[in-house]
């Protein structure tokens, strides 16, 4: 396991470094050596190298070295990245040239960039993909932070990051909804019970998220977590964005007249403002000429392709989603980039990890949010959808699986033509995860358009909304692919470590 310390000196640091940016020159030159504020982490691992990520606490250069043995007695130094205030003291380094398959060790310091003076290191651990079969186990969820429910000490904190830890997977999919940038907390909430939760609250988390620095303040808030800072050290990110990462419900050309929290009613300059943090805060492997891009194909072995999509960044306007014509979703650049990329996959498996559900009919007021709309024929933004499975069959791409978050519980959905309005595609199968720390919802309604069946679903009973996690009904998900069979295991977990529901699933073999 990574040696990770998270003292009640850095939570403060970086509490206090939330409130503005302009403040942690003072604020860190009070300090003897420079500070690693929020820990460290790692992403879009590859078979020959990963992302690393960390923050200081003033302008310093981040050095990291990585090792194939955790005493680091053959560690290699990389070349420094200086951090400072362009990305909020934030530091992305790329390594390359890994060995395929083996358990990297890497070690963070960060250097003031005025004395040289030393932080304290930080190490972590992650294992690079495979050249060959071994078997995968991994990880999904969505939703942190979510509903008022931020971290209670008292409680354990985000206790469902350790739960997912124990089981030591490969890397972790973070579904979307990775922060609640328009959630404000509350120090205090009432429970139904008669005890209180007692939230930490940062100057960020006391508003919604307008400024580039309170964009900032959202991701670097869930980082004071030690559940969450012992995970990130332990086991690589894949991450993608979903609404809430902006505002509830978001599109592009929305204007947020009707809100009056906002001072700020243009999307197109929030979005912006919210894409930007999430990339500087998230182990996110970047385009060059396309900086601020969430999709992106992530392969892990002969096993395994994921191909990360977003839905949100490229639709039209919500509205009753029932246009004839259809409506944009995921625009035509990424849709064509999906077909191409999976066509070229010669992975046994494609996961398809999507920001929202396929047949779970998601509203926002009168209109509606995701793709589905009410039962009957593709309409709207099901165009997108109905294109990608439509392809799916004529290109003969066998062995996809959609996983996702979105909605607040967990459930199997299995989709099938025999069942469906539209039956151009071929049977597959969604997994719903989440949240991992927010208020518990549903169920949702389905729409039959693709023709799903509800195979497995835990949520509140009786119509009972925004459960705390205290409640236990906090979820993720396990996938485990072996190698000598290519079976892929899938099972809904819950916070408490309890296997709800699993199933096996065969993979056919392209002749």
């Amino acid at each position: 396991m990574p040696r990770i310390t998270f003292t009640r000196r850095q939570a403060l640091l970086g509490t206090a470094a939330l409130s503005a940016t302009v403040a942690m020159p003072s604020l860190s030159r009070a300090q003897s050596r420079p500070l690693i504020t929020h820990g460290i982490m790692s992403g879009d691992v590859a078979h020959d190298g990963a992302v690393i990520w960390s923050r200081a606490d003033r302008e310093a250069k981040m050095l990291v070295e990585w090792a194939t043995t955790e005493s680091m007695t053959d560690a290699r130094a990389v070349p420094a990245l200086a951090v400072g205030t362009p990305t909020d003291y934030t530091g992305k380094l790329a390594l390359t040239g890994l060995p395929s398959d083996q358990d990297i060790f890497y070690r963070v310091t960060m250097s003031d960039l005025t004395d040289g003076t030393l932080s304290e290191p930080m190490t972590g651990t992650f294992r690079t993909a495979p050249m060959g079969n071994r078997d995968i186990s991994f990880v999904w969820s969505g939703d942190t932070a979510g509903q008022g429910w931020g971290i209670d000490e008292d409680r354990g904190g985000m206790t469902t990051y350790a739960t997912m830890n124990s089981h030591a997977p490969d890397f972790f999919l973070h579904s979307g909804d990775t922060v609640y940038a328009d959630g404000p907390l509350q120090e205090e909430v009432a429970l139904d019970d008669g005890s209180i939760w007692k939230n930490i609250v940062t100057p960020a988390k006391m508003k919604v998220a307008e400024t580039l620095d309170e964009f900032r303040g959202q991701h670097l808030y869930n980082y004071m977590d030690k559940n969450v800072q012992a995970f990130n050290a332990s086991v690589p990110m894949i991450s993608q964005w979903d609404d809430h990462e902006v505002t509830n419900n978001w599109y592009p050309n929305e204007m947020l007249t009707a809100d009056d929290r906002y001072t700020e009613k243009s999307l197109q300059v929030l979005s912006a403002r919210s894409a930007r943090a999430f990339h500087e805060m998230m182990p996110t492997r970047q385009v060059l000429s396309e900086p601020m891009r969430v999709y992106r194909r992530v392969s892990y072995g002969p096993l395994l392709d994921i191909f990360v999509i977003d839905m949100r960044t490229y639709r039209g306007d919500n509205t009753a989603n029932t246009e004839a014509e259809g409506t944009p979703f995921l625009g035509a650049e990424q849709l064509a980039w999906l077909k191409r990329e999976m066509v070229n996959s010669t992975a046994t498996w494609k996961i398809i990890a999507a920001d929202m559900p396929i047949g779970m009919m998601v509203r926002d007021g009168d209109n509606m949010e995701n793709s589905a709309n009410g039962d009957g024929p593709v309409l709207g933004r099901e165009k997108d959808v109905a294109a990608i499975l439509s392809f799916i069959k004529t290109a003969e791409i066998t062995n996809t699986v959609w996983l996702t978050a979105d909605v607040h519980y967990t459930a199997a959905h299995h989709y099938s033509p025999d069942r469906a309005v539209f039956q151009e595609f071929e049977p597959f199968w969604e997994f719903v995860s989440g949240p991992l720390h927010a208020g518990t919802f549903g169920p949702s309604e389905y729409d039959n358009t693709f023709g799903p069946e509800v195979r497995f679903a835990k949520h509140p009973e009786d119509g009972q909304a925004n459960l705390p996690p205290s409640d236990g009904l906090q979820f993720f998900g396990k996938v485990d692919i072996a190698a000598n069979t290519g079976v892929m295991t899938v099972r809904l977990m819950d916070s408490a470590d309890v296997e709800l529901w699993s199933v096996e699933l065969e993979p056919k073999i392209s002749v």
